[in-house]
């Protein structure tokens, strides 16, 4: 069975070897790897995944040539880069088309590092494009470790968002919102989003986690790290340990993502 880790980072190389350390210094925490794609895919080989997602993120709106034009070079059977634009861009929906016709299934996009809130009017014009254009969201919800706690992606926001735009394609990350997940549970459970276990299971209760995985759709559920903040093959070992049933964990390490994947722009 094929596995595909759906929330992993990595950086050009001249930029890995600052960019990691720093990002270490503000969150208070250690990465599992360099940042480097070569590191991403040695640790694919060793966990036995055969695909990773790479999402990336626009700080700024003059970065999203850049970053659109590294994911179109380290673009693989092995590597599905999510490019990202930033939501005070002035060209933001042209930017979503152009990732659209370059041929891209998804984006990223982060509310600390973007600074915005989920539930914010001029974010809708973005929701309505991407879901018309069959494109997948990568959200970060819920806290940031390397940020104040702020109620910028949590999970009532993310219901209303759902509720509004029932043809998106969200992934609320971090099990539906990182250290909010009784919330989660409450808000979110059993809804038609998308919710990774990256950076999450390592953090939580393992039964609260099992209750959350349990009370989803068993085909809402995706597999993911968040490389190099953390290592694939513990994350897996995590899950694994949650006793899910093993027709609910190959869904979730591979069988869900790659129905996403196909169903989404080529």
């Amino acid at each position: 069975m094929s596995c595909i880790d759906f929330h992993t980072h990595a950086f050009p190389d001249t930029l890995a070897a600052t960019t990691v350390p720093a990002l270490e210094e503000q969150g208070n925490v250690r990465a599992a790897l360099d940042g480097r794609i070569d590191s991403l895919l040695n640790s694919m080989d060793r966990a036995g995944i055969s695909g990773s997602v790479v999402c990336s993120i626009a700080t700024r709106p003059k970065q999203f040539r850049a970053i659109l034009e590294w994911s179109a070079s380290i673009r693989g059977e092995r590597i599905i880069p999510f490019p990202s634009f930033h939501p005070e861009s002035l060209q933001a929906l042209a930017e979503i088309e152009e990732i659209h016709r370059a041929g891209f299934k998804g984006i990223k996009l982060h509310p600390f590092y973007q600074d915005f809130f989920l539930d914010e009017p001029r974010l809708e014009p973005f929701f309505a494009k991407i879901a018309d254009l069959g494109l997948i969201l990568v959200m970060h919800t819920g806290f940031d470790i390397g940020f104040p706690r702020e109620l910028r992606a949590d999970p009532r926001k993310i219901a209303s968002v759902i509720k509004k735009y029932p043809g998106l394609k969200l992934i609320a990350t971090h099990l539906g919102s990182w250290d909010q997940w009784e919330e989660v549970h409450g808000e979110l459970a059993g809804k038609n989003v998308y919710l990774d276990i990256a950076f999450s299971l390592e953090y939580l209760p393992g039964e609260l986690a099992r209750k959350i995985i349990l009370a989803h759709p068993p085909d809402r559920v995706l597999f993911g790290s968040d490389s190099p903040w953390a290592d694939q093959g513990n994350t897996i070992r995590l899950l694994k340990a949650l006793s899910l049933g093993e027709e609910r964990e190959k869904k979730i390490l591979g069988e869900n993502a790659s129905e996403l994947l196909r169903t989404s722009p080529l």
